[in-house]
């Protein structure tokens, strides 16, 4: 019997959520399964992949052919470079503690990346609120400058009542002399 390693959708319209699984080859997608072996969440960003590392291993090893979305994901945790390196121990090219140290300084490197971008995504996301409050705080004062100069009467209106005064006084001040 031939097994696959795929994803079984689940999930509402438009969030979808897939369990990885292996399956017979002729088995529809949603349908029987032999073994559920994690899961993958594409909805977060970096996406979210929960999966049994020992198990999944167990059935790359036996034989289980990953779909092409499912060798990326086993490649991204690492599974299908155990699998290369534990290859190399079979033939006689490495040992088990040069496996094991490899592997160890894969795992430590692409955790590195994945908080690096981690910390890219919150740095960006806080850059932007930032940004965001900077542009409402001037929008607020031009709107506050917008209202003082709409209350506050025009310079026009009130140098004319002055002048009209001082007008009304000069023609009694002629008339005095």
């Amino acid at each position: 019997m031939a097994t696959k390693i795929r994803l079984q959708r689940h999930g509402k319209k438009g969030k979808p959520f897939y369990y990885i699984i292996v399956a017979d080859a002729r088995a529809p997608r949603d349908g029987r399964f032999i073994e559920r072996l994690g899961s993958y969440n594409p909805n977060t960003n970096p996406a979210t992949i929960d999966i049994n590392f020992d198990k999944t291993l167990d059935w790359v090893n036996n034989g289980a052919q990953p779909t092409d979305t499912c060798r990326a994901i086993l490649s991204y945790k690492g599974i299908l470079y155990k699998k290369h390196l534990q290859g190399g121990l079979k033939k006689g090219a490495l040992t088990e503690e040069q496996v094991e140290t490899k592997f160890q300084e894969w795992l430590d490197h692409k955790d590195d990346k994945i908080t690096g971008k981690k910390t890219g995504l919150v740095s960006a996301k806080e850059d932007a609120r930032k940004a965001a409050l900077a542009v409402e705080a001037k929008r607020k004062e031009a709107k506050a400058a917008a209202i003082i100069a709409k209350n506050t009467p025009p310079v026009e209106e009130v140098e004319a009542p002055a002048e009209e005064e001082a007008a009304a006084a000069e023609p009694e001040a002629e008339s005095a002399e």
